[in-house]
């Protein structure tokens, strides 16, 4: 009896792991693809923004779009649902984290001397 409970407890804890282990590769591969969203600079300006993201298992690269042109997506990692990245404009680097949701991004754009901006990302309507 309590062999069999031990083997119950066992296929248990397998199942669970296997299900959160496909769930965060989920999350991982929910990233990639087209995200839009709009910040206002800490000067003020209005800028609409999209990211081209694709994910390689914890790499992450593609593209910014802003109004300047399109930028290299450098230095990306994501971790769980947390990813890091920066684009360089103008020989500028702008570090940017961000959170993923089931439905959005969060991100966080460092912009230098303590001045950060944060947005929301989503997928826009096909």
């Amino acid at each position: 009896m309590a062999h069999t409970l031990i083997n119950m407890k066992t296929k248990f804890f397998n199942t669970a792991v296997l299900i959160c282990f496909l769930f965060v590769v989920a999350i991982i591969n929910d990233l990639s693809g087209k995200w839009v969203g709009a910040i206002v600079t800490p000067d003020g300006t209005a800028i609409d923004l999209t990211y081209n993201f694709k994910v390689d298992g914890d790499k992450v690269t593609g593209t910014a779009l802003s109004p300047a042109g399109v930028v290299d997506i450098e230095n990306g990692k994501i971790a769980d649902d947390k990813f890091t990245f920066s684009v360089n404009v103008n020989g500028v680097a702008y570090p940017h984290t961000g959170k993923l949701y089931a439905d959005s991004c969060g991100l966080d754009i460092d912009f230098g001397n303590g001045a950060k901006v944060h947005t929301k990302l989503i997928r826009p309507a096909k």
